[in-house]
């Protein structure tokens, strides 16, 4: 399995990053819908999609509204959006409110609390769990037959953090890294995670495949997360393969 990464920002795009966006063609499967969700088109080639939120802050909903171009141009006939009831109570009453977008796409509704913490979507066992965010956030694991892959934005990487039990074993994580060692205040003042508490937190927690994403915009491309110098002080325990995500990056889930 293939994983595209169609946006790889937070909080608004810059020249070469879109808001948080990823999508597993061969799963049917995207996580987050922010404006990185333009660049799905040729990807779709069938009538039914699925999409776990992990919360409604605009940088990762906003794609929603771009359905409509999709269902008339593409196969996709009806889309499945998985997340908190009160998330998304919040979407339909406020991104799509007559006032701002009056024709709505073909969506359909999963609160994950009626579901369970655990779920079938297609192949894949989904569990969710909780998160720390101003507002709320969850993350997601997906447990394949042949692969796990587990999505955690908007939150901080503290190495107490609960969500760490849930992801253990897991052989991709897709961990937000929204800002570098030099905006420790920032990412703290806005629950975010920085690059050196990420890193060490995997290497903790065991983590062998990190992808960091959720991009500060302001930063430049050329090493925004401060890599260079992070890496130089993590302990000799690290994950083996370390990758910063990159709009129109396509890893290989496959590739253990």
């Amino acid at each position: 399995m293939k994983l595209h990464c169609l946006g790889t920002a937070g909080y608004h795009p810059s020249s070469t990053r879109h808001t948080s966006c990823y999508f597993i063609p061969e799963a049917n499967l995207m996580l987050d819908a922010g404006t990185g969700l333009f660049r799905v088109e040729s990807l779709l080639h069938t009538d039914e999609i699925s999409i776990l939120l992990s919360h409604a802050h605009l940088d990762h909903v906003f794609g929603l509204t771009f359905f409509l171009d999709f269902v008339a141009v593409t196969p996709l006939r009806t889309i499945h959006v998985y997340g908190e009831k009160a998330k998304i109570e919040a979407i339909k009453q406020h991104l799509f409110h007559e006032l701002l977008f009056p024709v709505l796409p073909p969506i359909e509704w999963h609160p994950v609390e009626e579901l369970g913490r655990e779920f079938r979507l297609g192949k894949a066992r989904c569990r969710w769990f909780p998160l720390d965010h101003p507002g709320g956030s969850v993350g997601y694991r997906l447990d394949w037959d042949d692969v796990s892959l587990a999505y955690v934005t908007d939150t901080t990487a503290r190495p107490d953090s609960a969500y760490w039990k849930e992801i253990q074993g897991v052989d991709w994580l897709i961990h937000e890294c929204n800002f570098s060692d030099n905006w420790i205040d920032l990412a703290v003042k806005t629950g975010h995670s920085w690059t050196s508490a990420v890193l060490e937190s995997a290497a903790t927690a065991g983590i062998r495949r990190l992808i960091l994403t959720h991009i500060n915009p302001l930063a430049g491309d050329t090493d925004p997360l401060g890599m260079s110098d992070a890496t130089a002080k993590l302990p000799r325990r690290t994950p083996n393969q370390i990758l910063v995500a990159s709009d129109s990056l396509v890893v290989d889930l496959s590739s253990l």
